[in-house]
């Protein structure tokens, strides 16, 4: 048992980023909303270990390291190091970061599964079982397909292109092996069907089904997640007419070549990577408190410990399903909260998509010297603790920033400070009775607003710290400080109303600390004070307490730097050295070598609405997946005309975000310098017997 009122004792952990990309928005989002509940719980006095990590294994990786020409060590370690900028960048405050490729998390995979797989008898038996199944595999990769990479023609409507697992047009979900005419996104081969030896999860296991069914609906999940959550362990009928019967078992194995966890006593097959990537969770913590000296199996033994995770929408199944009874039947604490997120859009319903790079590029973002703190604001004033998909709108960004943040908080301060420095030598008066109803005002919200900060209801908690400050403005409109200057015989009313609303803007920025921790630092230098906490709000400074003096904390946002942010450059159409032009100056190997040029099929072409000159089209680059690219070339060519060609493209060209869409490289073209001696766009196309992903050497 705790001492009572002993502090709060929390484990919290946000999902791990895939080490295959740099983040994108929605990382940050989800960062920014833990971050926020982190910075409360230690303004009330918690003691929290905030800690993330990569998810570092898998088929997807191992490929693309491949093609970069690296070890998978050093690809995930590049991925790495190029973290750091966007967490500080974001004022985002993990206490760890670590690798799910560290030697803790090889440990605890490998003891988890130990405990699992060693249940005795008397307990059940073992929750790990043996069987055989077939696969496709790749003759000429030599390896077993995971089954987004094997393409083929849905079984179901006949879709070309489609992956191994599911059709992207009409939605069915089928088995790999159900595929008309499969093939390998890695090679192009036809894949055949082997039998491997694989290992399993018992998740069917009625132990396991007894558990989750309870654990699932006792609080831990937020309503509208458990429900649908319950709908899993029941019978029920899909969408495609299929039938499922509750809760499958867990295929947790991966043959060689694989980068991951080798599994105990069983040479060439490896844990697959969403059996340890969960792990990393502790593995992160256990590196972090083997850094301070603490004992980790006491810390996670304390019964008073809280485990909480912030996920998005996209991975519920793993983290309350899999994960929990991975835990439990391992003998080891389960979450106490699992707190599920929706998708953030971007200026009214565009999804972000992390393989494309939609969206908000969040270090553009910051390179255009746009605040982090607005970002913080906004996203906190749409969040809620519902899974509900957010929409970052542009018009509405600005508007909220600079009505909200920069009109109604910061120029509280701005509209009363002078006039302590210059005319009462920088210290607070006393405040007379309508000054002392409203600041009461504001100390008995604070309750209400932490509540809401507990229960991850961002919005409702900026919306009632903005009606507060809509008391204070009126409180200034009605005296008007500016008017009280120039009035005789109203020194002490000016120093009366000036105090209380420097008084005010302390209790505004405490309650806004959480979501704006930069500024409220420099508030807490500002006012002279130690740093905020909840408790804080139930004093005030007091008459004669020195205030330094005071600089602009907050500009507005500028109309220039969204129309940067979000600008649409039309696409250049490669020229490739035509008669007439001359020769660009010499590079070097190394220099040609950055260009990764890619046989790539046009897989569907369509015209794109509102512009004449381009054309959309699908590609597929042999990598498991199709790549979407405008292309200047709509004059020479009818979409129909391209469907099913082969063409060559820049592959490692940055995503680019244009008014109709991202553009996810660059179709080569041919074309005169001189177009009206010699007009025309010419794409390139490959001789026969080149394959989609084949690199151009």
């Amino acid at each position: 048992m705790s001492a009572p009122n002993a502090p709060r004792q929390l484990f919290v952990t946000t999902a791990l980023p895939y080490a295959n990309g740099n983040f994108h928005i929605g990382h940050i989002m989800e960062y920014i909303q833990a971050d926020i509940w982190v910075r409360f719980q230690r303004m009330q006095g918690s003691q929290v270990n905030f800690v993330g990590a990569d998810d570092t294994h898998g088929a997807p990786i191992m490929i693309a390291a491949e093609k970069a020409g690296k070890t998978p060590q050093q690809f995930v370690a590049d991925i790495a190091a190029g973290r750091k900028p966007y967490l500080d960048g974001f004022h985002i405050a993990f206490d760890n970061w670590h690798s799910t490729d560290a030697t803790e998390n090889h440990e605890l995979a490998r003891q988890i599964y130990r405990d699992l797989r060693d249940i005795s008898e008397a307990d059940g038996g073992s929750l790990i079982e043996v069987r055989s199944v077939e696969q496709f595999f790749d003759p000429q990769k030599n390896m077993f397909l995971p089954d987004r990479f094997i393409k083929g023609e849905c079984p179901k409507c006949h879709a070309k292109d489609q992956y191994g697992d599911n059709c992207e047009v009409c939605g069915a979900v089928y088995a790999p092996t159900d595929l008309i005419k499969p093939f390998s996104a890695l090679s192009g081969a036809k894949p055949e069907l082997k039998t491997s030896e694989h290992f399993f999860f018992k998740l069917s296991d009625p132990r396991c089904v007894e558990f989750l069914t309870q654990w699932t609906q006792d609080g831990k999940l937020q309503p509208e997640v458990a429900n649908k959550v319950k709908e899993w362990f029941s019978v029920r009928t899909n969408p495609d007419g299929t039938t499922s019967e509750g809760l499958g078992d867990w295929d947790i194995s991966r043959d060689a070549p694989y980068f991951g966890i080798e599994i105990p006593d069983a040479p060439g097959k490896y844990f697959y990577v969403w059996l340890d990537a969960p792990v990393g969770y502790l593995a992160s913590l256990k590196n972090l408190l083997d850094k301070r000296g603490e004992d980790y199996v006491a810390y996670m033994a304390n019964p008073n410990l809280e485990q909480i995770h912030f996920i998005g929408k996209d991975i519920v199944t793993f983290h309350t399903l899999f994960w929990p009874a991975m835990l439990h039947f391992s003998g080891r604490k389960t979450p106490n909260k699992v707190n599920v997120h929706g998708f953030l859009t971007v200026n009214n319903g565009e999804k972000m998509s992390k393989s494309r790079g939609t969206g908000l590029d969040p270090l553009k973002y910051l390179s255009l010297g746009m605040n982090p703190e607005w970002l913080r604001y906004y996203l906190a004033a749409k969040l809620s603790g519902r899974n509900e998909d957010i929409d970052f709108n542009a018009e509405d960004f600005m508007a909220r920033v600079n009505s909200d943040l920069v009109g109604k908080f910061i120029n509280i301060a701005s509209r009363s400070a002078g006039f302590i420095a210059k005319r009462f030598d920088g210290k607070l008066g006393t405040v007379s009775a309508d000054g002392q109803a409203l600041l009461a005002a504001l100390q008995s919200a604070t309750p209400t607003v932490a509540a809401f900060y507990e229960e991850r209801e961002y919005g409702k908690a900026l919306r009632e710290v903005m009606l507060l400050a809509d008391k204070v403005n009126a409180y200034v409109d009605q005296n008007k400080p500016w008017d009280l200057a120039k009035q005789e015989g109203m020194d002490a009313r000016l120093h009366d109303v000036c105090t209380a609303c420097i008084e005010a803007f302390r209790l505004l920025t405490l309650q806004l600390k959480p979501v704006l921790p930069a500024l409220a630092a420099q508030v807490e230098a500002f006012l002279n004070v130690p740093p905020f906490s909840f408790d804080a709000a139930r004093t005030l400074l007091g008459g004669g307490h020195a205030i330094n003096a005071y600089q602009h904390l907050m500009q507005r946002v500028d109309i220039k730097q969204l129309e940067s942010l979000f600008e649409a450059p039309e696409p250049v159409v490669p020229v490739l050295v035509p008669g007439g032009e001359p020769i660009a100056e010499t590079i070097s190997i190394d220099d040609f070598a950055k260009v990764d040029l890619r046989i790539a099929e046009i897989v569907n072409c369509e015209p794109v609405e509102g512009s004449v000159k381009l054309l959309r089209l699908t590609l597929d680059v042999g990598e498991g997946r199709t790549r979407n690219v405008f292309s200047g070339i709509a004059s020479m060519y009818k979409p129909e005309d391209l469907v099913g060609k082969l063409t060559v493209m820049v592959a490692n060209l940055a995503p680019r975000k244009m008014k109709f869409g991202v553009s996810e490289g660059m179709v080569l073209a041919a074309s005169h310098a001189d177009e009206k001696a010699e007009p025309g766009i010419y794409v390139l196309h490959p001789w026969p017997g080149a394959k989609p992903g084949m690199r151009i050497h």
